[in-house]
């Protein structure tokens, strides 16, 4: 019998930074990419269809996706070159990017093994040509799989909020989940109300909207009513790279482990429980706090998710076990977690780097007495 699985569509790509000094590091992103490779990490099976050239770029996204369980879907290597977004650092710290992409991913091939989810999202599920591929796909599994989406949105490549939100609601009307940040809805609506605007895109048709928003956690309602704020959990902030995507991989993970995956079970998670949906929040929540914990795009395995939290349960129980839980925690981190650095150095064409930050993170709150360097409230676009 076939092991279950997710199947994500998007771009993989790769980070071009330029520092102030000119010189370039480069490593693997894009925005489904991430999610797929969170997914994985958490042990689950987890296929990509997306499109990267056979040069150099492209083989350096495959190792890394690949050594971390993520399945390349048959045709995903068929570009002419590898796409790329340049980051300029400039005096002020601040980024300026400039994006050199070709879309035009491969449609899967027929499986007896259909994704329990379908997920896109970002870039490649409104640009040309491959957004049409894109919605072949999500109206393809519609009728067996749980759709889910992130728009993640790119103000360079996708026009105005007038060009890009007609496209971004036929997306989430042929979804069953959406996730967006507080940014990216602020840069849509125009400063509509965010939850009044959640509500919107529930009527046209999905179960359940999250907005992710930053220090104060996230705020998720359903077709039936609901209505729920989870708070952010307390973290030291290296960066926010990644930490959307990773989120975005936690609802579907925690989905996953709920049962409310499947077009089989659409009816159920329109009906999702309160009790239910605060925990898979929350454990999207949590994934995002140990991803925004170190630099990059690098999400946490399942082993190092349960030591964490157990370690967090009794040190609420028992403060003083503290200084010995954080050290565990530290010794599973290094042991069974590939970094960000060690999956790309070894192969990449230039020295690995931190993915360019995206916007769509729940960044959590720093704790009391954290070193000033290090401590950060912050938005998502740090």
């Amino acid at each position: 019998m076939s092991e279950p699985r997710v199947l994500v569509i998007g771009e993989a790509l790769v980070d071009v930074v330029v520092g102030l000094d000119a010189t370039t590091k480069e490593i693997p992103g894009g925005s489904p990419a991430n999610v797929a490779l969170g997914l994985a990490r958490l042990g689950r099976q987890a296929e990509l269809v997306c499109w990267i050239g056979k040069d150099a770029r492209g083989e350096l996204v495959r190792k890394h996706l690949e050594s971390n369980g993520v399945a390349l879907v048959e045709g995903s290597d068929g570009a002419e070159a590898t796409s790329t977004a340049v980051a300029v650092i400039g005096d002020d710290g601040a980024a300026s990017y400039r994006f050199d992409l070709d879309w035009n991913p491969p449609t899967p091939a027929p499986s007896k093994n259909i994704p329990l989810a379908v997920h896109t999202g970002s870039i490649g599920a409104i640009m040309e040509p491959g957004r049409l591929t894109v919605q072949a796909v999500l109206a393809a599994y519609r009728q067996t799989s749980t759709i889910t989406y992130d728009p993640n949105v790119r103000p360079q490549l996708m026009g105005t909020p007038g060009d890009a939100r007609p496209l971004v609601e036929r997306l989430i009307a042929a979804s069953d989940v959406v996730k967006c940040s507080d940014e990216d809805l602020e840069w849509l609506t125009s400063g509509a109300d965010q939850e009044e605007t959640l509500r919107s895109w529930l009527e046209l048709g999905p179960a359940i909207a999250v907005v992710t928003r930053g220090p104060e956690g996230a705020l998720a309602v359903t077709s039936s009513g609901l209505r729920l704020e989870v708070p952010s959990q307390p973290a030291i902030v290296a960066d926010t790279v990644g930490a959307g995507d990773s989120f975005m991989g936690g609802i579907i993970d925690g989905l996953w482990t709920e049962g409310l995956l499947g077009a089989e079970n659409r009816e159920a998670l329109h009906n999702i429980s309160e009790e239910a949906l605060r925990r898979v929040i929350a454990h999207a929540i949590a994934i995002a706090a140990i991803t925004v914990s170190r630099p990059g795009a690098n999400p946490p395995t399942r082993a190092e998710l349960e030591v964490i939290a157990r370690a967090c349960a009794l040190i609420e129980a028992q403060p003083a076990y503290r200084a010995e839980l954080e050290a565990a925690a530290a010794a599973v981190q290094e042991e069974e977690v590939v970094t960000h650095e060690e999956a790309v150095t070894s192969d990449a064409p230039k020295s690995a780097a931190e993915e360019t930050a995206p916007k769509n993170a729940v960044a959590p709150a720093a704790p009391e007495g954290a070193a000033e360097e290090t401590k950060h409230e912050c938005c998502g676009n740090c």
